[in-house]
């Protein structure tokens, strides 16, 4: 990813937390100041990764050891000098930092190391392929490996004496600055490795596809693998295969007549990451979203809040794809001058295909759930009309709650307008504070004694054409006092069937983040809240029912969440 959100380090300087020293030292000045400032800083979170810089890059796992490989500005102020730092961990939860990874040496990179992937070759050995500006400012891609195989910290890279292995010329038309972040290489079936690059003609986004028979020259196909009109600039793409059948992942080269293809790509437009599903011919290497597949910004979307920049990796140790993001800020520049901190990384996703073949579906790896103490139950319990129920004996600022609720008369649901098509704007519309029939009802979350301040994750039940329609919304409309905050409403149409009768719900909460999942993992929306009274331990929790007809609770589990050990 090119230009999202620099502002980390120059705060810090400004602050005069930091000094403005060689790279690979202000990461562990950087590391130290976060460490000894979270505990009296009400919005850091507890067990939400948390690095120096924004954004991710290469995630792989080598030897056991999972890897992050995220951006870092020590200049932040200016593009510059970015740096690639790197934390691992043996369960997804708890980090150990090291020092940068990648940072620029040469005139391929001199001006800068962005964003990449990581590919495990056929020997067993990763190589990093990332972008890189060089010394005329171009987007060009460079290759990185391992200086000592045996070292499972992986904590020296050497760079190739041949970078840069792609970079634009006059003969390929590929503009200078919109030439970035190759995604993870697979092998076609002649054995030449393939890697896209995001790039964009106009506002034509393109796929550009790379070959190579042993990992350093590198020549450009005469097509993309995909493009698509009027979608801008594609940055951080990512394409991977998923089975049909299972929640299984697999090798990121597997190809046949059991799997899909996924591609995902990061609008620069809209700060959304999109995707489509359909098959990919590894002949031709041309890939075809399936018939129905919607390109772009109003289709389907990893995540319907705040999250970008994402990365897929196949853990063949547990056999499933892991996918990661940046969750960028909701408060003002002036507040995150205040924090001395800014960007987050969302907790990692186990992904699959959805049995109906269409659509991802998303939940968090199983290993954030060591993190859970102090469980609380509730089942069978009736939310009448406008009540509210809270949740006690949690920590609500720091929790993990799920909840399946049980609905009946769904033929009382509110009509569904034909107008009614931007789901973002119906949850605007029709927020928790508006009555409805079947709904509002969901979770309060983040909320103040009194309710002045609360974050609203719920649903919403419609009566469509020959359907019924769910509607999932974040309203974040009244979640801070503070109105310098972003306080976007989010919302996605929920696919479920609603002959079950039963809607599902599991929220992540950590201080500023509310990442939640909706009818197991169909739906998912990450916000961004900053409340002024609901902090620590002035959270609460509750469950609340907004909508004329009664709602039952079938079961309601949440847990503290424990710290997690992180840089």
């Amino acid at each position: 990813m090119a230009n999202s959100n620099l502002g980390l380090f120059f705060v810090l300087a400004l602050l005069g937390i930091v000094e403005l020293e060689a790279s690979h030292h202000v990461y562990k000045h950087l590391q130290t100041f976060q460490s000894s400032s979270s505990a009296n800083q009400p919005y850091r979170t507890g067990y939400h990764f948390q690095p120096p810089k924004n954004w991710i890059n290469g995630v792989m796992i080598y030897k056991g050891l999972y890897h992050f490989f995220y951006q870092y500005n020590p200049k932040g102020a200016v593009w510059g000098n970015i740096v690639w730092a790197h934390s691992t961990s043996e369960d997804l939860v708890n980090w150990t930092p090291h020092e940068p990874a990648i940072y620029p040496s040469q005139p391929s990179d001199i001006n800068g190391c962005w964003s990449g992937s990581a590919t495990i070759l056929s020997s067993g050995k990763p190589a990093m392929l990332y972008t890189g500006i060089d010394s005329q400012n171009r987007q060009v891609q460079n290759l990185a490996i391992p200086k000592n195989l045996s070292d499972p910290y992986l904590t020296e890279w050497v760079k190739s004496a041949k970078n840069p292995l792609m970079q634009p010329t006059a003969q390929n038309h590929i503009n200078a600055s919109s030439f970035r972040d190759p995604t993870t290489a697979w092998l076609g079936p002649n054995k030449e490795w393939r890697v896209i690059i995001g790039s964009k003609v106009n506002r034509q986004g393109l796929a550009i596809l790379y070959k190579s028979k042993n990992f350093v020259n590198w020549y450009q196909s005469k097509t993309p693998l995909h493009s698509a009109d009027n979608t801008g600039m594609w940055e951080c793409p990512d394409f991977f295969p998923a089975l049909l059948h299972g929640q299984n992942g697999v090798d990121t080269s597997l190809n046949g007549p059991n799997v899909k293809h996924v591609l995902k790509v990061s609008l620069d437009d809209t700060k959304h990451d999109c995707y489509t599903i359909g098959s990919y011919d590894n002949v031709e290497d041309i890939y075809t979203p399936d018939e129905g597949s919607v390109e772009g910004d109003s289709g389907l979307r990893y995540d319907y809040g705040k999250y970008y920049a994402s990365k897929t990796f196949f853990d063949n140790v547990q056999n499933r794809r892991i996918l990661t993001s940046w969750i960028n800020e909701s408060s003002s520049v002036a507040d995150d001058i205040k924090k001395g901190w800014s960007g987050v990384h969302a907790i990692p996703r186990k992904i699959w295909l959805d049995e109906s073949g269409k659509q991802l579906v998303q939940w968090p790896v199983v290993e954030i759930e060591k993190l859970r103490a102090n469980h609380v139950s509730l089942a069978n319990k009736l939310l009448e009309g406008g009540s509210v129920i809270e949740v006690p004996g949690v920590t609500a600022a720091q929790a993990d709650v799920e909840v399946s609720f049980e609905i009946k008369d769904f033929e009382k649901a509110e009509v569904l307008e034909p107008s009614w098509t931007n789901p973002q704007l119906l949850c605007s519309r029709k927020g928790a504070s508006v009555k409805g029939s079947l709904g509002p009802f969901g979770l309060l979350v983040l909320a103040s004694e009194g309710l002045k301040e609360r974050t609203a994750v719920f649903f919403r039940i419609f009566k469509g054409h020959n359907k019924y329609v769910v509607l999932m919304c974040s309203d974040q409309s009244r979640s801070s006092l503070n109105q310098d905050n972003d306080m976007t409403t989010y919302g996605a149409f929920l696919d479920v069937d609603n002959r079950q009768h039963k809607l599902s719900l599991r929220s992540l909460i950590d201080h500023s983040i509310v990442e939640s999942f909706g009818g197991g993992g169909k739906v998912c929306i990450t916000s961004r809240v900053y409340p002024t009274l609901a902090i620590n331990e002035a959270a609460h929790l509750y469950a609340f029912n907004n909508g004329n007809q009664s709602i039952k609770i079938l079961e309601l589990n949440a847990w503290s969440m424990k710290t997690a050990k992180i840089n």
